[in-house]
């Protein structure tokens, strides 16, 4: 029997694990496995819980003797909870995460003790010689090593037979650069929150707490794991390289928001009771669009923290599907013609508990409000290109500007309402033109802000929703670090753009009301093209936007080109989020992934069509071929032959034509020439290959198929 028919027999008959434990309110265990500031509060003397937060407010630098306090109170606590082991858990430039764990176990006088040490808290040689630098790491002085980051708390992990204390770090060279996502992340913090409080200041408000606020709405498909695992492009790329259109897909958009099978709902309510004792806090879950189809997302949190959140679940994600005998697919786009899997980045900035994109409730609030929107739209205006580049990445260039993802140009929707809003500012007068549920500024030239009046346009990759940005481009799989880094870095240099603009015209005699309004005015037209309310998805988009001089990036090699300009180079390193040497480094290693990415899926694609398509595709001649010999002569069958015949001699041809194209890949050694010949050579090489595959699948006896098809893989659970 073919391996997937008898798979699809036994699908209905697999069970869920039954180890669920029903641990009642979440309320009562969230962040039992966190060692949050109140837990470690509780554990710590006062004069040293007030010396760590100073050292991690930046007050004061962390001195041995409170890294030692801090780390005996950790190691108990973790003790306590069962743990053995620890680790300093930190994110290399492979975009996800790494560990390596040490036992607490010392010897004194010949006696086995539980020991942490200041110094085994605050730092780690883990070597790790082995991760992508780019460059920053010469052979004779490869060793890494990790640094404690005291802003996100430290965790346990549960495994079935053990815990380990992780302890969230940074990761640098031995010179001391980064080697990691944290670290540029954590520096971009810091700068948009001195930013910001200088911008605020104009307004006479001193916050003592800024930083930006992050929600990553995950998506991701679930799918039966032994049927996925019979696709070997599934299993080793992520998506599926080959599969031909099914009768049925998302057509009837009767997935969305449906019913959960019990199968996942299973899944989730695991994943869910582990990330809430890891203080995640998950609050949505839903059917998404296409068959299969999911999303998971959390309250917003500090961007850092938040970071550290969507790749703990993701982890926690890959482990329970295991468990629950599923396939957890975080790849873009998995399945052609089916809408694929985001990241949508929900940004906004708080200060002291407030939203600053929250439009306010008298008129110094809502000017506020206007000048902190036209900074960020302006930030991402002039580093549209730089924006683009942060979700570049080869499993991403599948879904951007797809039918139901945001476009590869960059543009800005803010709704009817707030545009209404510009254009009266930028004209000097409120026009007749209503707008429903208005704030009134108390401005005679400013009209009354709207409320979310926003119609959330889907096309839209960057869009005002209310009282947040929600950046729709990021990618599924990928860390959401350094999207937030260049957002950050991008809008800092706005703020104080605006900043420095807005002091000039007060510095010149105007009044604060007078100085912001006359700003707006000068910066709203020049932000005027990156401000789209129509349809991303439109051919006719495609050229206003070209007409309008916005980039239109479609491929990573295209897009990455962005780290090497000298403006966007001057911006990082002038603010301090990277080296020269960080930046050329991060730029060769994703150019490098995305060489090895693409090579990977063209030598899985050549894998399956020479040992699986091309024998069924021959078995299936024979057959047919037998039949028409033992049958009366029919020209219609003799067509059938003859047509299969064709699609095979088609098929060694274009096998043959994607080998030379690999080889000329391989064989490359500039890494932009090779980038550039893996796009525009091997991505065709391999669409042709798959348009083949597709049609020889809607041909061939079905019991002769080796991959599991489209339908049964999205709705077969």
């Amino acid at each position: 029997m073919n391996p997937r028919v008898k798979i699809i027999r036994e699908i209905s008959e697999k069970t869920n694990p039954s180890n669920y434990i029903e641990k009642g309110a979440v309320s009562r265990y969230f962040g039992e496995n966190t060692l949050n500031t109140k837990a470690l509060k509780e554990k710590l003397a006062q004069r040293t819980f007030m010396k760590l937060q100073k050292c991690i407010s930046g007050e004061d630098e962390l001195t041995i003797e409170v890294a030692t306090e801090v780390a005996h109170a950790i190691k108990e606590w973790a003790i306590s909870k069962g743990a053995t082991h620890y680790c300093h858990w930190f994110q290399p430039l492979t975009g996800s995460t790494a560990e390596k764990h040490d036992s607490f176990l010392a010897f004194e006088d010949g006696n086995l003790i539980e020991r942490f040490s200041g110094r085994q808290l605050v730092t780690q040689e883990p070597d790790a010689s082995s991760f992508p630098s780019g460059g920053l790491r010469a052979t004779f002085e490869a060793r890494g090593y990790t640094g404690w980051d005291p802003t996100s708390p430290a965790f346990i992990k549960e495994g079935e037979y053990g815990k380990t204390l992780c302890i969230p770090s940074v990761f640098i060279s031995y010179h001391g650069d980064s080697l990691d996502q944290k670290a540029p992340l954590l520096r971009s913090v810091e700068l948009i929150s001195q930013k910001t409080k200088e911008l605020l200041a104009l307004f006479g408000n001193k916050p003592q707490k800024v930083f930006p606020t992050i929600g990553a709405e995950q998506e991701f498909f679930l799918l039966d794991r032994d049927l996925a695992n019979l696709r070997p492009d599934l299993v080793l790329t992520g998506r599926t390289i080959f599969g031909a259109r099914p009768p049925k897909g998302q057509e009837l958009e009767d997935q969305y928001f449906g019913s959960m099978p019990e199968r996942i709902m299973n899944f989730i309510n695991d994943v869910e009771q582990e990330v809430y004792k890891l203080g995640i806090p998950i609050v949505t879950r839903h059917n998404e669009v296409a068959p299969h189809q999911f999303e998971l997302a959390p309250i917003f949190e500090d961007a850092n923290l938040a970071t550290d959140h969507n790749q703990l679940l993701m982890e926690v994600m890959k482990r329970k599907a295991i468990k629950h005998r599923l396939f957890l697919c975080l790849h873009e786009k998995p399945f052609a013609r089916l809408n694929g899997s985001g990241k949508h980045v929900n940004w906004a900035l708080a200060a002291d508990g407030h939203n600053l994109l929250e439009p306010g409730e008298n008129p110094e609030e809502n000017l506020q409000f206007l000048t902190f929107l036209i900074a960020i739209v302006r930030g991402v205006y002039r580093y549209s290109a730089l924006i683009r580049a942060s979700v570049a990445f080869a499993s991403n260039d599948h879904r951007l500007g797809g039918n139901e993802a945001p476009p590869a140009i960059i543009s800005v929707f803010l709704g009817k309402g707030l545009s209404y809003v510009l254009d009266s500012i930028e004209q000097g007068k409120v026009s007749k033109k209503s707008v429903d549920e208005k704030i009134n500024l108390g401005i005679r030239s400013i009209p009354k802000i709207p409320k979310d009046s926003t119609d959330r346009n889907r096309t839209s990759p960057f869009a005002f929703t209310g009282n947040k940005f929600e950046f729709r481009a990021v990618g599924s799989s990928q860390s959401i670090s350094i999207p937030v880094t260049f957002l950050n870095t991008a809008v800092a240099e706005s703020l104080e753009f605006m900043k420095d603009k807005i002091s000039d015209k007060l510095a010149r005699g105007f009044g604060q009301i007078e100085a912001v309004v006359a700003v707006l005015k000068e910066v709203i037209p020049e932000v005027r093209p990156v401000l789209f309310e129509g349809d991303g998805y439109s051919d006719e988009w495609q050229k206003e936007a070209k007409r309008r001089g916005l980039p239109n990036l479609k491929s990573t090699p295209e897009a990455m080109k962005a780290y090497q300009k000298p403006e966007f180079q001057k911006m990082f390193i002038g603010y301090g989020v990277f080296s020269h040497s960080e930046l050329d480094a991060r730029y060769h290693v994703e150019i490098e992934k995305y060489c090895k990415t693409v090579h990977i899926e063209g030598q899985t694609a050549m894998d399956i069509a020479k040992t699986k398509i091309l024998p069924a595709a021959l078995r299936y001649q024979g057959q047919l071929a037998g039949c028409i010999m033992i049958a009366s002569k029919s020209q219609v069958q003799e067509k059938l032959l003859s047509d299969l015949a064709e699609k095979i001699n088609e098929l060694i041809a274009v096998m043959g034509d994607l080998e030379k194209r690999l080889d000329r890949g391989v064989s490359e050694e500039d890494l932009d020439k090779k980038a550039e010949i893996y796009c525009r050579m091997v991505m065709p090489g391999l669409d042709a290959l798959r348009k083949t595959v597709d049609e020889l699948e809607t041909v061939i006896d079905d019991e002769l198929w080796p991959l599991p098809k489209y339908y049964e893989m999205l709705f077969y659970y």
